[in-house]
């Protein structure tokens, strides 16, 4: 069985640990704030999500970069050459032109390193949805010593399952991506409307349903899991940015009412809360689909 790794990207929001018990290599995308330049690694180095999202909501206007063809060259150049094969597993292409980037770097280096495999998945999943489809497949990976093909086929059965419910509670910033009409931004702020929203099967981010005000929006995320979950243990992830008391009242809501193996909140990365902004809250479990 030939050696590889997992590489995957900052938008994962995973831990810093998780990815290091995990092995995982990481490519930062990159933020760009008051003009400066940031990368996102996942310790948070070069900027304190707290301090990202005190800005945003003060009327910071950050803008973000995909990872370029170049950056994936330059990273699996050396990987290659060591004499392991790579399965990249990617933020949502719908999302990000991050898994387009891999992939023109991929088909290079095929062409130099005809003996190595050089697999690629786009998860269609972002921010902890995109992190569980990472962190379970690198596990089932390690547990069952699985080969390159056999952890791809997993990753590629468990990515349309991961479900993404999300809030946000300053709908501004979906309406300056373009996720959100202006008309229906300045609606849902007058009326105190929290949209509740989730990313689709393609991967692209769709607002389903509207709660009234900011209680009802985080019940909402729960009710979704009450539908959808598949039956037995779950393992559940919970993003906020800067709202780590909502994502402990969801977190125990989930507890009481579902056999959960393992919880983890995590604050949103900089990457993902640009264009979500501060006060967001996002919930992802294995569902019967998206």
């Amino acid at each position: 069985m030939s050696k590889f790794i997992i590489l995957t990207d900052s938008t994962t929001d995973l831990p810093e640990h998780i990815a290091q018990e995990l092995k995982l290599h990481v490519m930062p995308l990159k933020f760009n704030l008051d003009g400066k330049e940031y990368m996102n690694y996942l310790d948070n180095r070069e900027l304190d999500p707290t301090e990202f999202f005190e800005k945003l909501k003060n009327g910071a206007k950050p803008t973000t970069s995909q990872v370029n063809p170049e950056e994936y060259v330059e990273k699996l150049t050396p990987i290659l050459k060591s004499g392991q094969d790579v399965l990249i597993l990617a933020f949502s292409s719908a999302l990000s032109g991050t898994f387009n980037s891999a992939r023109i770097a991929a088909e290079e280096l095929r062409e130099t390193f005809k003996d190595r495999k050089i697999m690629l998945l786009d998860t269609k999943a972002a921010s902890l949805g995109e992190g569980l489809i990472v962190y379970l497949t690198a596990k089932e990976s390690m547990d069952k010593k699985l080969t390159i093909e056999e952890t791809y086929e997993f990753a590629s059965k468990l990515a349309p399952t991961v479900a993404h419910w999300f809030t946000v509670d300053d709908i501004s910033h979906l309406v300056r991506g373009g996720r959100v009409s202006k008309v229906a931004g300045f609606i849902a702020t007058v009326a105190n409307i929290k949209p509740i929203l989730h990313v689709s099967d393609e991967g692209k981010l769709i607002s389903r349903h509207k709660a009234i005000g900011r209680k009802r929006a985080v019940k909402g995320l729960f009710e979704e899991m009450q539908k959808t979950a598949k039956p037995g243990k779950q393992t559940v992830f919970i993003s906020h940015a800067n709202a780590l008391e909502d994502a402990n009242k969801l977190a125990e809501m989930i507890k009481e009412h579902f056999d959960v193996e393992f919880l983890l909140i995590n604050t949103l990365g900089p990457v993902i809360g640009a264009h979500a902004g501060h006060g967001t809250l996002a919930l992802f479990f294995i569902g019967q689909n998206r």
